[in-house]
């Protein structure tokens, strides 16, 4: 497939993204987060499912070398990604959480280097985190000022970008073998196992509570599981198979111009011309990462 192809997935992907904060929106007020996530990952997993079903693809049968490599993507990129983004908001803001998790391309891209001496462009990494950065300070300029327990929230929800780094770094042998849906299927599979039995286990996910979510809520979980956990960590670990963890690493710094974008359109939240600034910094980063190699093959 050609890389330009790629791209455009990953693209796609962020977009997905983006709008999960929205979907994310008409949640938060109500429903709680461990059921929430819970249900999102019950609804991704059926959606897979279903997938392999009509598709006629037989879900594969991994080694136990490969199950416990699956185990350990569904705990670090599913249970404990989760735990920490929801438990870590009860100490910290959004948009502070925000800023945290886009030191997820610089991560993966250190993490790439020193593991399996991926190339990158730290150049590229940097315009990414600044205008991410840019973008999410200037939507809210007071997301440095937290509250007396920020620092425990900061700490847990940087427990999200360590475990989608290793959501991102520890697929390549299975990518290759099992192939981006299957180790999706799986990863998925056995991380909402352990979610919904932890939520199941806390009280978080009862008859009752499933009853009272609304209709409105319900399609923001369907948006949630099968557009942005599905179909997303497909793309994206399809992404990772064909031109590495660094190169699609970071299209993530799109995350924050995807959520205001699609906020600025659904939620009418105003755009001010330092997010223009900002996405444009992220647009050369996200080159800069994927020059140097492409110019390597020519």
């Amino acid at each position: 497939m050609n890389d330009h192809l790629t791209y455009l997935k990953l693209v796609a992907v962020t977009v997905i993204w983006g709008g999960t904060f929205v979907a994310g929106r008409y949640l938060a007020p109500d429903v709680d987060p461990l059921l929430a996530a819970s249900v999102r990952f019950v609804l991704a997993s059926l959606a897979l499912l279903a997938f392999l079903a009509v598709a006629r693809v037989p879900l594969a049968r991994p080694s136990r070398r490969q199950l416990l490599q699956l185990a350990v993507l569904g705990f670090f990129g599913i249970y404990f990604y989760n735990l920490c983004f929801f438990y870590g908001l009860h100490y910290t803001n959004a948009s502070r959480a925000s800023l945290i998790v886009a030191l997820n391309p610089a991560v993966i891209g250190l993490a790439a280097w020193l593991l399996f001496k991926e190339r990158g462009s730290a150049a590229g990494i940097l315009l990414c985190l600044g205008g991410a950065g840019l973008v999410i300070v200037s939507r809210n300029p007071n997301l440095l000022q937290g509250a007396a327990h920020a620092w425990l929230g900061d700490g847990l929800i940087f427990g999200c970008v360590v475990g989608w780094g290793v959501y991102s770094l520890f697929s390549r042998s299975l990518n290759q073998s099992l192939g981006p849906l299957q180790t999706v299927t799986w990863s998925i599979l056995l991380g909402t196992l352990m979610l919904t039995v932890t939520s199941a286990l806390m009280g978080a996910f009862t008859l009752q509570r499933l009853a009272a979510i609304q209709p409105v809520q319900w399609f923001s979980l369907v948006y949630l599981g099968v557009l942005g956990s599905a179909l997303a960590y497909i793309g994206y670990y399809d992404g990772i198979r064909r031109i590495g963890a660094t190169r699609s690493g970071a299209f993530i710094a799109l995350n924050p111009l995807t959520a205001v974008i699609s906020s600025a359109l659904l939620l009418d939240e105003r755009l001010t011309p330092v997010m223009y600034v900002g996405a444009v910094l992220i647009l050369l980063g996200i080159y800069r990462c994927n020059k140097p190699l492409a110019t390597a093959k020519a």
